[in-house]
């Protein structure tokens, strides 16, 4: 194949309701869409859409949206359009000359493997060799403004059927609102909390107080280049770790691991360099006896279809953060929508990623639309 054209949409979805994390609040979802057309050995010109998921600000990760267009139209781009032998699986080679960046990477690997899978008639499930046809749905419930607000909130989302719930937390809005939420639901609530690198070691005794709770895990408590730091953590709670910031490759994982630093891995496709990255991950886990889930960083339709064929893998046992997509958005930009029923969601299988975009929606939402000049 050969990159004939790309152009970047940027977007711009109110929420239904503010998110809440650790570092931020988001009322809307600010991201890109990449649309690369591209041109097969037999002259086709075949069109695949990948979604980028860096927020606006460089609060969660080094990257920010703006910055990653930038990379994306000055470097990335260019450097694929000077090829006639394109592929998927070797656009992360051609894109390591350019340090860091996996999320400018992943949206832009995600493009050319979206028209190639698309160009065969194939889908994203199949190319990945999943093994499930529906995926458990799991919810993340940002930081609410009081204990009482979380109960109710996390109780709509257990009467909507979700699989798992997981609570953002950080130092302050930690114990109380989960031990009120084990004390409304009970055990058997399948849950969890995320504090996004919230947390020193100097918490310890408060991150150890949540061992009276049942949870599945506790995700990146301390911060992201922390391993060591996990590792002594890990060896002082029963709740097991999960990493996520931490693992921003295959290399990272393999580096936490033999560290003893991780019990669980959460899978983010734009934070690892793209999805096939992701999957060298959940192999590498699967392989030391890890646990993965596929986390989400409030994808379109695109990502969460994308994510979904990922969850089907047959190593991620533990339920993801795929919601349906009218957890977050009234309107999506896909022309079907993902949908939770009975605690699943369906994997989409048709070609590509398995979901259209609805143009007349990308434009409602667009505030701005790059053309990328190709050598």
């Amino acid at each position: 194949m050969r990159l004939k054209h790309l152009s970047i949409h940027h977007l711009e979805l109110p929420l239904v309701s503010p998110f809440t994390t650790s570092f931020m609040t988001q009322t809307h979802k600010r991201c890109f869409l990449i649309e690369a057309q591209v041109e097969t050995t037999d002259g086709a010109l075949v069109t695949g859409w990948g979604e980028n998921v860096a927020l606006d600000r460089p609060f969660y990760s080094a990257e920010h949206l703006d910055g990653a267009a930038e990379v994306v139209t000055r470097w990335l781009a260019p450097a694929l359009a000077a090829r006639e032998d394109l592929n998927p699986e070797r656009v992360s080679g051609l894109l390591s000359h350019v340090i860091g960046q996996p999320m400018a990477k992943a949206s832009l690997e995600m493009a050319i493997l979206d028209a190639a899978l698309r160009a065969q008639g194939r889908s994203f499930h199949d190319y990945l060799g999943a093994v499930r046809t529906s995926v458990p749905s799991g919810v993340s419930v940002g930081i609410q403004d009081s204990t009482a607000d979380t109960v109710r909130v996390i109780g709509g989302y257990i009467d909507e059927g979700y699989a798992r719930i997981k609570l953002k937390i950080r130092p302050g809005a930690d114990i109380a609102p989960v031990a009120a939420v084990r004390e409304e639901f009970g055990d058997d609530l399948l849950f969890q909390v995320d504090a996004n690198a919230a947390y020193t070691l100097a918490d310890a005794t408060t991150l150890a107080k949540l061992d009276d709770y049942g949870l599945l895990l506790i995700e990146q408590p301390l911060g992201e280049a922390d391993l060591r730091q996990h590792s002594q953590l890990r060896s002082s709670l029963r709740t097991p770790i999960c990493l996520d910031e931490s693992i921003d490759s295959p290399e990272a994982a393999a580096d936490a691991i033999a560290l003893r630093a991780v019990d669980i891995i959460n899978i983010k496709p734009g934070r690892v360099g793209g999805y096939l990255a992701a999957r060298k991950i959940h192999d590498l886990a699967v392989a030391n006896g890890i646990a993965v889930w596929c986390g989400g960083m409030l994808e379109t339709g695109l990502g969460r279809a994308a994510n979904a064929a990922l969850a089907a893998l047959d190593g991620f046992t533990l339920p993801g953060d795929i919601s349906g997509s009218d957890r977050f958005f009234a309107e999506d930009i896909t022309t079907t929508t993902i949908r939770m029923h009975d605690g699943i969601v369906e994997v989409p299988r048709g070609s590509g990623m398995g979901v259209d975009i609805d143009r007349a929606k990308v434009e409602k939402y667009r505030t701005r639309l790059q053309e990328v000049a190709l050598p």
